[in-house]
């Protein structure tokens, strides 16, 4: 009866042995099949497309979990990092917000300033604006005498941002030297600020002058216009050129 018994019981041990290795290696290769703790990050993504120039707001970006080995390089995990950001390249819907593709506050150089000017009648030209691009300012004001004139208060001036409406107008924020910005708030406050945008690889300064209303009605064959007498308002004529 024990000689009967020996057999069975081993192979009764091997049975067991090889259970065991069968559920031993379907439990671990799920186990590590599925993705850890470890392997998932918190990654900021657009709630919709964001087309380039476009300030990023609330409503207009998501964290979301991230699975995989490490989160996108230059990503944020939280979205408050990213409020009032401007897009620099188009980002598409649930892409993930890069640093590569924004204009972070800290774009503005060591020394320069940023300034906001409210733009008057150019927001055809304020449409086709986005960061980087350069542009001419020109300051429409009345004379002492009375007559509008026209002057390129400053030339090839950067663009930071484009930033929403502001009583009807357009508001463009610019990076300007410390004089400039002090021109460009004065011309802001006291008088019309227009934009004319510039070929990016245009560089090239016209002299500076001041252009009268008087001009429009100049026939090509009569004398040339009369010239603009001295602005004896000093704040008006600060607004001339410094460069």
């Amino acid at each position: 009866m024990k000689q009967k018994l020996v057999p069975l019981l081993g192979i009764a041990f091997v049975v067991a042995l090889i259970s065991t290795g069968v559920f031993y290696g379907l439990f671990v290769g799920k186990a590590q099949s599925a993705p850890s703790d470890q392997q998932r990050f918190s990654v900021v993504v657009a709630n919709h497309p964001l087309e380039r120039g476009a300030v990023i707001q609330a409503a207009d970006i998501k964290a979301i979990a991230w699975a995989g080995g490490e989160a996108p390089k230059g990503s944020f995990p939280t979205p408050d990092q990213l409020a009032g950001v401007t897009v620099l390249d188009p980002i598409g819907a649930n892409e993930p917000i890069l640093e590569s593709r924004i204009a972070s506050h800290r774009a503005i150089p060591s020394g320069m300033r940023a300034v906001s000017i409210h733009v008057t009648d150019s927001s055809g030209v304020v449409g086709l604006l986005h960061p980087g691009y350069k542009v001419d300012v020109q300051v429409l004001s009345t004379a002492s005498h009375g007559e509008i004139t026209l002057r390129t208060a400053l030339q090839n001036i950067e663009v930071l941002t484009v930033s929403p409406p502001d009583g009807g107008k357009p508001v463009v924020n610019l990076v300007v030297s410390p004089d400039d910005a002090e021109l460009l708030g004065l011309a802001d406050s006291t008088a019309k600020v227009r934009l004319v945008l510039r070929n990016p690889s245009d560089e090239s300064r016209r002299p500076q002058s001041v252009l009268p209303a008087s001009t429009l009605f100049r026939q090509s064959s009569g004398p040339p216009a009369r010239a603009v007498p001295p602005i004896s308002d000093p704040k008006i004529s600060t607004l001339l050129p410094r460069r």
